[in-house]
């Protein structure tokens, strides 16, 4: 616990100041975050980013990335982002003939995917704090809410587990519990935070946010099963990697986007 107290004081520390400034150092930072992302997602399946493949997943996970508020520089190249996707997809695809199957098709498919999971969450992450501050801390409120009504409901209260399969000691009544708390942030972020929204329509969105908050959480923990690997990483002692951090806020985001609240 000590640990995990320490890592996050000076995280919080290197990590909101850039946030508050925003613009490129932020850019910069979430690029760094996305390609940490990337490969600890390949380094689960025994795929290095230090190779052909892993740089091509590499440019495609950065196309990806690319900010709106710089398109006028892609413009200038005449190529969109799915025409350089398609172009990346592509050639991992002739880099298994290359290799004669050793990178089969597989791993093309995972690098692929990792390189989409990873880009679209952190390019959201870019376009929800160019969008303003109130809307990335609404994000990261309502997913500690979530996680620790979650935790300390279903340490009280829990009995049905919600997914044994995946998470054993995620419970039902955690899950309702952490977004009953995710609810009661909203109301607080739509009493006094100047969100572009009504507060009934703000719980609502809440509760489907927290709802695909716990979706992303499992998904990391399915994939580590999958992996057999107990944390994503080990760049945060005390937390595991990135996406361990990082797992929740990879489908609120997106979804906060497709809200269309600002």
């Amino acid at each position: 616990m000590k640990q995990r107290i320490i890592t996050g004081v000076v995280a919080a520390a290197l990590f909101l100041p850039i946030v508050f400034y925003g613009g490129l150092p932020f850019v910069l930072l979430t690029y760094l975050l996305a390609t940490i992302g990337l490969y600890e997602l390949l380094r689960m399946k025994g795929l290095s980013i230090f190779s052909p493949y892993g740089f091509l997943s590499l440019l495609f996970l950065w196309v990806i990335l690319f900010p709106a508020q710089y398109n006028e520089i892609m413009a200038d190249f005449y190529y969109s982002k799915t025409e350089l996707g398609i172009a990346f997809i592509l050639l991992l695809l002739t880099y298994t003939v290359i290799t004669k199957n050793s990178f089969t098709f597989e791993d093309a498919a995972f690098t692929v995917l990792s390189a989409i999971y990873t880009g679209i969450g952190f390019y959201y992450f870019m376009e929800t704090r160019e969008a303003g501050l109130v809307y990335i801390f609404y994000s990261l409120f309502i997913i500690w809410a979530t996680d620790s009504g979650a935790y300390f409901i279903g340490k009280a209260m829990g009995k049905k587990k919600l997914w044994p399969e995946i998470s054993p000691n995620k419970t039902v009544e955690g899950s309702i519990g952490g977004i009953i708390c995710a609810a009661v942030v909203a109301i607080l972020f739509g009493v006094f935070g100047e969100m572009n929204a009504g507060i009934v329509t703000l719980i609502g969105m809440t509760i489907v946010l927290s709802v695909f908050g716990q979706i992303g959480d499992l998904v990391q923990s399915a994939y580590k099963r999958h992996f057999n690997v107990k944390d994503s990483g080990t760049i945060l002692p005390g937390h595991g990697g990135i996406l361990d951090r990082f797992d929740s806020l990879l489908f609120v985001l997106p979804l906060l986007h497709f809200f269309h609240l600002w």
